[in-house]
């Protein structure tokens, strides 16, 4: 019973939907970088490499053997190394593009959170932290200044 209403207050207190939402919103910003990379960054990365094509790049530690009518008796064994060369490059080009949003959001962040920024609506609760922030250095100057008298 106990563990019931401990997911009940889990899910409850937004946790859950918060990590729900991230999810969704992963997935699909998932689709666009994996559009972007495919249709925008690899067809000049091939232009650039002759049309090489990674995925077929493999070591073939023994060919196949075909017996008649074209039944293979035994399987090629291969390491596909352009497998891992194309998933490491997909990996590359998907962090450092997840690094430039990243950045463009904190940027646009900062910008948001920065009360001297007129040109940005700054937050209630930052400006009034700012003030308050202000206000305690006023404060400790003067406690400062007050002590340093008395001596």
């Amino acid at each position: 019973m106990g563990i019931i209403k401990e997911f009940k207050e889990f899910a409850i207190k937004g946790n859950m939907v918060d990590m729900a939402v991230g999810i969704i919103i992963g997935t699909a910003f998932n689709s666009v970088v994996n559009t972007l990379v495919k249709e925008v960054v690899m067809p000049p990365l091939s232009l650039m490499t002759n049309g090489i094509e990674f995925a077929d790049k493999k070591w073939v530690l023994r060919d196949a053997v075909a017996e008649t009518e074209g039944i293979t008796a035994i399987e090629e064994v291969a390491i596909g190394y352009g497998a891992l060369i194309e998933a490491f490059l997909d990996f590359i080009i998907i962090g450092f593009t997840i690094f430039l949003v990243i950045k463009v959001m904190n940027r646009f962040r900062t910008k948001a959170e920065n009360p001297e920024d007129k040109r940005e609506v700054t937050p209630k609760d930052i400006e009034l932290l700012s003030k308050m922030n202000h206000l305690m250095e006023e404060q400790n100057q003067l406690l400062k200044k007050n002590f340093s008298n008395k001596d």
